[in-house]
């Protein structure tokens, strides 16, 4: 069984330099005073004009990015998979509100697919759907109201690039996972993932839609979506991940005075999660599972329901995946093992990847217990190394 209180295995492609440097920035986003105090400081000084890449770039972004392009993440890509840890190369750009910048993502984006068609440490690619439409257009088109001339453009755009995107990694075979969003325009982003899904999943799953487990409609979504990839007669693409705009959700919701689509608690969350990972097993057949979480239990539970229906460790319809930069005791035990894991790893210009950055101090400052975990690893693996 796997073991993920092993630091060394965990650690070992850390120098002792890069350990201290991890522990004094969990250390500061353990302070909730403080990480608002920098997002407040950011979001000023982006205003303003203001540098902040002296600040930024040697703390945050330096532990959570690869780089600022594809060929500086290299380094991080080849570090990774000398411990069978490989990489997905994520193009951090949020926000698509004009053609010029979509083109350039796109671009961009593409990019990535030929790079992960060319590097066997890089088994996937993937793309936020919002960097392709703004949040408007997708709500519009998700509520199925009369539509403008400028909406009903912006959903073509958005379409045609999805299907660019999703053309080229089937012609390249490599998986390509679209991005959770908000779940007041996720519908339509659902119907068109679903789309692609049947046109270009008929031989295997390349294309992936993300299931966000903290939504109460997820399981049924799920239970759905196989039973339309078995009538289809094509494969099923799924990433699951808990959800990163609880608050936001909830917020929304009590202010237009809808019922909240997020479970009431965390531990209503795990369950449902968990859920989903038996329904994958037990539909292995018709699906591939990628399984994008933090949390050991999760992660323990599909390692035994791996062995318990007797499918392969190395089998390449399951894989197991966390944030660079977080949790490695996870990531590199499973990868030691012989389970097919991959870092998320962002890449990008700082003023673009910024939103990143400040979600992941916010959600280490957030999760209960996932930084003093951090924390209590790092120290462990200092004092192995000193003894």
């Amino acid at each position: 069984m796997v073991e993920f209180n092993n630091t060394e295995i965990a650690f070992r492609y850390k120098t002792n330099a890069g350990m201290r440097r991890a522990y004094w920035l969990f250390r500061m986003i353990s302070n909730p005073g403080l990480v608002k105090f920098i997002k407040k400081f950011t979001l000023i000084a982006l205003k303003l004009r203001l540098p902040v890449a002296w600040a930024i770039k040697p703390t945050l972004y330096r532990h959570f990015v690869g780089g600022e392009t594809i060929e500086e993440c290299l380094a991080t890509t080849e570090l990774l998979g000398k411990y069978h840890v490989r990489t997905i190369l994520d193009y951090s750009v949020e926000g698509g509100k004009d053609i010029a910048t979509m083109e350039r993502t796109l671009a961009e984006t593409l990019r990535t697919v030929e790079n992960a068609a060319n590097n066997p440490n890089i088994p996937f690619a993937v793309f936020k759907p919002t960097a392709f439409a703004s949040a408007e257009v997708l709500t519009m088109a998700s509520e199925g109201k009369t539509l403008n001339n400028e909406v009903v453009q912006g959903i073509i755009r958005f379409r045609q690039y999805v299907d660019v995107l999703c053309n080229s990694a089937w012609e390249k075979g490599i998986p390509i996972m679209i991005d959770a969003e908000d779940s007041w325009y996720q519908d339509f982003i659902d119907e068109v993932v679903t789309e692609m899904m049947q046109k270009y999943n008929k031989e295997k799953a390349i294309v992936f839609n993300t299931l966000q487990m903290y939504r109460t409609d997820r399981i049924d979504f799920l239970k759905k979506s196989i039973g339309k990839a078995r009538t289809g007669n094509y494969f099923l693409g799924i990433k699951f991940v808990r959800g990163a705009y609880m608050e936001k959700e909830r917020k929304r919701a009590s202010e237009m005075g809808y019922p909240s689509p997020i479970q009431p608690d965390k531990a209503a969350t795990d369950q449902s999660y968990d859920e989903a990972l038996r329904i994958s097993i037990s539909n292995l057949d018709q699906m591939m599972l990628f399984n994008g979480s933090h949390n050991e239990n999760s992660n323990m539970l599909l390692v035994e329901l791996m062995e318990s229906n007797g499918i392969r460790k190395d089998d390449p319809r399951v894989w197991f995946s966390q944030l660079y930069g977080m949790s490695d005791h996870i990531s590199f035990n499973l990868a030691n093992a012989g389970y097919n894991v991959a870092k998320y790893v962002p890449y990008g210009p700082i003023h673009n990847i910024l939103p990143y950055l400040l979600r992941r101090a916010e959600e280490n400052t957030a999760i209960a217990g996932q930084t003093g975990r951090e924390l209590s690893l790092i120290l462990a693996e200092q004092k192995r190394r000193k003894m």
